[in-house]
């Protein structure tokens, strides 16, 4: 009888050994699918699915801090390219410079105001004048905020008798500030300045 008992007792205690087991391991396999799924799902979140011309295109999200770079010089970019391309057309101009003031603050808004008042837009009009611009290279500070740009550009001057073609030098910082439709970058130029816009060469027509 005592031999009986000691048997049970041993079948009992690898039974219970073996639930054990069992239990740990499903703990185990339940807590290793939570975090693939987790995984998973982290993953899907951060692709998006573009739509074009009939061909569904994989693009990736990322965080802001991965294209802090990239996106303070291209708002640097679109400011001055928004800025300084002009036409003989008054409502066009007012447009593009009317876009490029939601990019930067009253420094820029000062300019605008002092190239008005000498007539600077007046005699592009009346000359009917057309000004581009072409941005060579952007440099960003982000070592420290606010973030220090400088600007390399060149601007292409075409009146009816000559074409002149200019260098323009400009700097000034970059904050942050809440993203919109009329700022899509999420930044704002302040302290800008002009430090050269001198003539490279003329040609005349």
């Amino acid at each position: 009888m005592f031999k009986k008992l000691k048997n049970l007792e041993t079948a009992f205690q690898h039974v219970r050994g073996f639930t054990i087991a069992v239990v740990t391991c499903s703990c185990l396999l339940v807590g290793f699918s939570i975090w693939e799924c987790r995984s998973l799902v982290a993953t899907i979140q951060n692709r998006v699915y573009i739509l074009f011309n009939g061909k569904v295109l994989e693009a990736f999200a990322a965080d802001r801090h991965d294209n802090v770079a990239v996106e303070a010089r291209d708002h640097v970019k679109t400011f001055h390219e928004l800025f300084f391309t002009l036409s003989p057309d008054d409502k066009a101009n007012q447009a593009s410079i009317g876009k490029a003031l939601y990019l930067a603050d009253e420094s820029a808004k000062r300019v605008y105001d002092n190239l008005s008042e000498s007539g600077y837009y007046a005699n592009i009009i009346s000359g009917n004048i057309s000004q581009e611009l072409t941005v060579d290279s952007v440099h960003v500070d982000l070592s420290s905020y606010p973030y220090a740009f400088r600007c390399y550009a060149k601007q292409r001057i075409i009146r009816t008798t000559s074409i002149v073609t200019r260098s323009l030098i400009t700097t000034g910082e970059l904050r942050n500030v809440s993203r919109s439709d009329n700022n899509p970058h999420g930044f704002l130029i302040q302290r800008w300045t002009t430090i050269e816009n001198k003539d490279l060469q003329i040609i005349n027509r």
